[in-house]
């Protein structure tokens, strides 16, 4: 552990809360460029911390001349917040660079909405860079409600359209509901132990039992995350939110609720088989739930917003499987599950923000994101194409990609328990790793889906054939992560060392990192490399036979039908038929289209209509709400709008305390 100069850390508020407020007097051209210089600023200062602290193992700690409750306030970045800061900052600088080119189709919005947008930018990447450092309740709840505000900001950005606010204030209230949850834990502490920094969690778990505490903090960090069933936010304010902000929170803010469960976790002293097998089975459901909704979404966004719940839970299997690993001694399952946890948080940031960044660039382009509505974009728009392609194979967990690796090492993890535990942990890995083979099935589904009535086929809208290419300069931070992608799927020993090295925080009593985890990265790598020698060669000896053949291309038979061939294509609900075939109740699916009867010789002219809503969100969260609504319906006859009235109550209200204070019931 070692301190460093107060000035340096202060750097990093100064560039925030002074730099900041530039963006009001800037025009709206110059506003996106300078919001990439601060926030490339921002990053390189707090990554100059982090990255020392990753790679070396010790803490950097800060005294800062602000005091909480007669203590000063302190700035720490051990290793887990290390790792979480530079991910931040990377998704945070290829967001801002992508969002020079985006936002330029907003451009007859006022100058003011887009100075918001840009100050909610930059606050939110600063909140989420201190709630990864500060160790005092106080100070994280500030910061963590200041990434909250902020990214309600960014959410309703376009607040005129129709369910955009909506879904912003839904987002806002449920963050808020979080908070709440996070706030009483910590009061709880506080009451028991004295003190409110992160190493007070020892003091308290050490001496009761931790399983409801846990729940608490998992509650309120997985509101956060997108856990099921506490997800019904997140479809919402991903797609109402501009895509590059999309791509930040689906790649790393809601990754901040993963970051309080692990930071609990360090803490955690017994229950710990139970409190993994809580995280493994409720990550579980997540995932299938996620990926398994968002099968049949005809929004890009959302489809990608549930798709970011699958991979919560994926993460969240990760970490259930460490702890799981840790409660019974196993080593292997225990650094192998945090390993591909941690792994898979890294992974899904890039892929995830990848998929979210060509996704804004189709819908600059073609100012749609409903998948019937697109086709054929693979001719005009081949470099996004490519870059969506790779993408959601790496998602899929196929190799030659990171997603692949991260999913290899809980499938590892899963193979080494049972052939060294018990008859009952082999029966929970085993189902741990079919939940985690039918999650993979159903994202090959869902973005074969996706992929192939967006990008192939013949173009379902006349509005496209006057689509082009987005412009070079927001496809740049795009291959950028798409560089990292590859780098991780072909040499994972770029990070895997460290990653390990960090699962081990959670196994001290354990021992030191094993051979076997860096040979197991070695094989992945040596693997990945044969895959795709073997591809080129199967490609070589393609063109080699094929290299003389002339290429036709012709009209595509269509059994006599001459009308508009882009009707005789699949659309994304005949596509996934069989797989939402007789669940449509389970699904939550609704359908409007009123069927032709057998007599019905000369049809009359019919429309298809399907939607989806979360299944919690219909039979739980509305309920609750209706039945507030109700309450707040029949108090709001006190609302009378005439002065006198509201005087009376003050004066009730006045006399009922002076009641109450004679007969010293306050």
């Amino acid at each position: 552990m070692h301190s460093g100069n107060m000035f340096d850390v202060m750097m990093i508020f100064l560039s925030i809360l002074s730099f900041s407020f530039f963006f009001f007097f800037l025009s709206k051209k110059a506003q996106p460029y300078y919001n990439l210089l601060l926030t490339a600023v921002v990053a390189a200062i707090s990554s100059w911390y982090a990255l020392p602290v990753l790679l070396g193992g010790t803490t950097f700690t800060e005294l800062l001349p602000f005091q909480l409750w007669g203590k000063p306030l302190e700035i720490s970045i051990d290793r887990l917040s290390a790792f979480f800061i530079l991910i931040i900052n990377f998704t945070v600088f290829t967001g801002a660079w992508f969002a020079i080119g985006y936002m330029k189709m907003y451009h007859e919005l006022r100058k003011a909405n887009h100075a918001v947008h840009f100050f909610s930018f930059a606050w939110l990447h600063f909140s989420m860079l201190i709630v990864c450092m500060v160790q005092h309740a106080v100070a994280f709840m500030v910061a963590w409600e200041i990434m909250s505000v902020a990214s309600f900001l960014l959410v309703i950005f376009e607040g005129g359209k129709p369910g955009v606010l909506k879904a912003g204030i839904d987002y806002l209230v449920q963050m808020h509901i979080g908070a709440l949850l996070l706030i009483v834990g910590f009061l709880i502490i506080y009451n028991e132990t004295g003190s409110m920094n992160w190493e007070s969690l020892t003091t308290f778990f050490s001496t009761r039992n931790n399983i409801p505490m846990f729940l608490l903090f998992f509650v309120g960090f997985g509101i956060k995350a997108g856990f099921v069933p506490l997800h019904t936010w997140l479809p919402h304010a991903h797609p109402a939110a501009p895509t590059h902000v999309s791509g930040i929170m689906s790649g790393v803010m809601i990754k901040m609720g993963i970051y309080g469960i692990l930071r609990v976790l360090l803490h955690v002293q017994n229950d710990l088989l139970t409190i993994g097998i809580i995280i493994l089975a409720v990550s579980a459901v997540t995932g299938i739930v996620g990926i398994g909704t968002a099968i049949i979404q005809h929004d890009m966004k959302k489809l990608l917003a549930y798709s970011s719940i699958e991979n919560i839970g994926i993460i969240g299997m990760g970490i259930g499987t460490g702890m799981i690993g840790v409660a019974t001694g196993n080593y292997k399952l225990a650094v192998l599950g945090f390993g591909g946890g941690l792994l898979h948080v890294l992974n899904h940031s890039l892929f995830k923000s990848l998929l979210f960044y060509t996704t804004g660039s189709i819908y600059k382009e073609t100012h749609t994101r409903e998948i019937d509505r697109l086709g054929g974009l693979i001719k005009k728009m081949p470099y996004t194409a490519l870059l969506y392609l790779l993408a959601a194979i790496a998602i899929c967990g196929l190799p030659p990609f990171n997603g692949f690796v991260s999913e290899f090492f809980l499938y590892n993890g899963f193979a080494e328990s049972m052939m060294t535990s018990g008859i009952g942990l082999n029966l929970l890995m085993m189902f741990a790793m079919l939940f985690l083979v039918v999650i993979g099935g159903l994202a090959i589904f869902c973005f074969t889906r996706a992929f192939g009535i967006a990008f192939l086929g013949s173009p379902r809208s006349v509005h496209l054939r006057d689509v082009h290419e987005t412009d070079w300069f927001s496809l740049i931070p795009q291959y950028i992560i798409l560089l990292g992608i590859i780098a991780i799927g072909i040499y994972p020993g770029l990070v895997s060392t460290t990653i390990f090295s960090l699962a081990q925080l959670y196994t001290p009593a354990l021992e030191p990192l094993p051979q076997y985890a860096v040979m197991n990265t070695s094989y992945v790598s040596w693997f990945t490399l044969s895959f795709i020698a073997m591809v080129a060669l199967l490609y070589a000896v393609k063109y080699f036979f094929t290299r003389k053949k002339i290429t036709e291309y012709k009209s595509t038979w269509g059994c006599a039908y001459s009308g508009n061939a882009s009707k005789m294509q699949y659309t994304a609900s005949s596509y996934a038929e069989n797989y939402y075939h007789d669940m449509d109740n389970l699904l939550n699916r609704k359908t409007d289209y009123v069927p032709i009867s057998d007599d019905e010789l000369f049809p009359a002219q019919r429309s298809f209509g399907a939607h989806s809503e979360s299944l919690s969100e219909e039979k739980m969260l509305k309920g609750i709400s209706g039945f507030f609504k109700k309450i707040l319906t029949r108090l709001a006859i006190v609302q009378t709008g005439q002065t006198q009235h509201y005087i009376i109550y003050m004066l009730v209200l006045l006399i009922i305390l002076v009641l109450l204070t004679i007969f010293n019931l306050i």
